[in-house]
């Protein structure tokens, strides 16, 4: 087997897992090259007995890498300024699990061993048995945790969801909607009970607290549109991010910005803005 191919193959997947972790498309990449790091140091000791499942034994140190960067990103967003969310990840087209942006939100309330265990085995497909070595757990004590996790983020799933050429077809009309500055027509697209996130990070303008009601976020949708210029701005690329359509435009301060809107039932629930410049680096390709 050869050491570097046998990773390379296997490096999208462990990139999947430690993202989803981490909520951190920066840091997950860091998390997958320290494991590499590891795994090339473990193929080139002759000394040592071969690893007996190797990709196991890779998912294990991501996890186990990810749990620590955990215990230190969790007191980072206690002083974080304003809503957090997760960076955008641009999805590919075959994607194969369905954890979406809201999901993830819902996965901030877990504990970091109840989002391992929720993770890895109803996405990952890893039985309790593989979960509990990877955190360092009993296969029962897996159990439990993914039970409970599953418990507290069920409500992030959507009531009535739509197809994908409807979630398209919907955020079309809302952001033609935001280009012509018709509000009447924003209105029809949001729920009653829409909410509005917008994640500047302290480093530029964004809401400090989410908008909710359609009322309120209508306003603030039309003063985006006439004050922040939001029907000019340059669209970069019209996509699916973290699951939802969304956009990636260059805003009139000459920064990229990501949008993302969750549809249900017919009409968008919530619209996440990602405005953090910290946030958006890797998107400079879009």
């Amino acid at each position: 087997m050869d050491p570097t191919a046998f990773f390379t193959i296997r490096r999208p997947r462990l990139q999947r897992i430690a993202y989803r972790m981490l909520g951190s498309v920066a840091e997950a990449e860091d998390v997958v090259q320290d494991a590499w790091l590891r795994w090339h140091q473990l193929a080139q000791d002759r000394d040592r007995e071969p690893v007996v499942e190797p990709e196991a034994w890779l998912v294990r140190t991501v996890t186990r890498l990810c749990l620590d960067v955990l215990k230190s990103s969790r007191v980072k967003r206690e002083t974080y300024i304003g809503p957090w969310l997760p960076e955008p990840f641009v999805d590919p087209e075959d994607e194969s699990d369905d954890i979406t942006l809201p999901l993830m939100l819902a996965m901030e309330r877990l504990s970091p061993l109840e989002r391992a265990a929720f993770l890895l085995h109803d996405v990952f497909e890893l039985d309790f048995n593989e979960v509990g070595q990877a955190i360092g757990r009993e296969s029962a004590a897996a159990r439990q945790l993914a039970s409970r996790a599953r418990s507290h983020v069920q409500d992030a799933r959507p009531r009535f969801p739509v197809s994908r050429e409807e979630q398209d077809r919907i955020a079309g009309a809302f952001f033609a909607a935001t280009r012509n500055g018709d509000l009447g027509q924003l209105k029809q697209l949001l729920a009653d009970n829409v909410v509005f996130y917008g994640d500047g990070g302290g480093k530029r303008n964004a809401t400090v607290n989410p908008i909710y009601g359609l009322d309120k976020v209508a306003r603030l949708l039309g003063a985006l549109v006439e004050k922040a210029g939001w029907n000019t701005v340059e669209v970069l690329r019209e996509t699916r991010i973290g699951g939802l359509p969304g956009r990636i435009t260059m805003e009139n301060d000459a920064l990229p910005q990501a949008m993302a809107l969750e549809i249900d039932g017919g009409r968008i629930v919530a619209i996440y803005v990602t405005r953090n410049p910290d946030k958006l680096g890797h998107l400079s390709g879009a």
